[in-house]
């Protein structure tokens, strides 16, 4: 629904942002646009990883699609911050006439479009990183839909030419920030780092607790695609003891304190002297 509304008041806002002169509605055309791209990638991602078969030679399926495609959307981003600040600067120069009434009219009806889709994706948004691409370009657009709509009603009252490139550069800079945390987050996903929201030092502390486990070594953890963290470890216990039972309940902890629903635990026995431990 959220894709369906942004692309066809993308266009509105192109034919009229050329029509009127206006830079900063053509630089949220120009966002407006890329929410659309960035909106199909991650329906188009989550679709295909929700339904793709797993095969031998993709045992996690295409979840990863999810991170490529936010990552995509946070270089979408930065794209059109650094068109409409470098044409701000132009402007800056060379003020151009604004045709301000149709620029104030559409930028309404784009603020409208905008925080209907901000409501259509909220939620989603705290459980995916791809919709929360999809929902931060959404939000970004909204805040540069107020921005159109001040640039209008300075224009009609006092002309002032200079309003529109520095509304313009404004949005850009809006941008920017919030597509490097998206990249950031993305990047931090595909180098396969630890979550941040999970402790790996209490991790090893909360399974060396287990009764019988002695040792917890080669602990890896790492985020699969959003809301889906994945662990492999090593787990040594004195000899004598029950594997299954510990194993049964390091799973338990892992599923119960830190979420991960998916672990590959290995269990050695103590005296077991040939364990191989990652070591590059």
């Amino acid at each position: 629904m959220a894709l369906l509304l942004v692309v066809t008041y993308a266009v509105v806002q192109l034919v009229v942002a050329l029509a009127t002169n206006s830079l900063s509605l053509l630089s949220d055309a120009g966002h407006m646009g890329t929410d659309s791209l960035g909106l199909a990638m991650a329906l188009a991602a989550i679709a295909t990883a929700s339904r793709a078969q797993r095969k031998d030679n993709r045992t996690f399926g295409w979840y990863r699609l999810e991170i490529l495609a936010a990552l995509a959307n946070s270089v979408l981003l930065l794209g059109i911050a650094a068109f409409a600040i470098y044409e701000g600067i132009i402007r800056l120069s060379e003020p151009v006439a604004l045709i301000a009434l149709p620029v104030l009219f559409v930028a309404i009806g784009g603020l409208i479009v905008n925080l209907v889709s901000v409501w259509l994706l909220r939620s989603g948004a705290k459980e995916s990183l791809n919709v929360e691409g999809a929902y931060n370009e959404v939000l970004a657009d909204l805040a540069g839909s107020v921005g159109v709509i001040a640039v209008a009603i300075i224009y009609l009252t006092t002309e002032f030419a200079y309003a529109d490139p520095i509304v313009a550069i404004a949005i850009g800079l809006w941008i920017v920030p919030r597509a490097i945390r998206l990249g950031r987050k993305a990047l931090s996903v595909l180098v396969e780092s630890a979550p941040d929201h999970i402790d790996l030092e209490a991790m090893t502390l909360s399974l060396s607790s287990i009764e019988g486990v002695v040792d917890v070594h080669d602990l890896h953890v790492w985020t699969l695609t959003s809301d889906m963290d994945v662990a492999t470890a090593h787990i040594v216990i004195a000899d004598g003891v029950a594997s299954h039972d510990v194993l049964d309940s390091a799973g338990a902890r892992l599923r119960e304190t830190f979420g991960i629903a998916h672990a590959t635990l290995q269990v050695e026995p103590e005296s077991h002297s040939e364990c191989i431990e990652q070591t590059w």
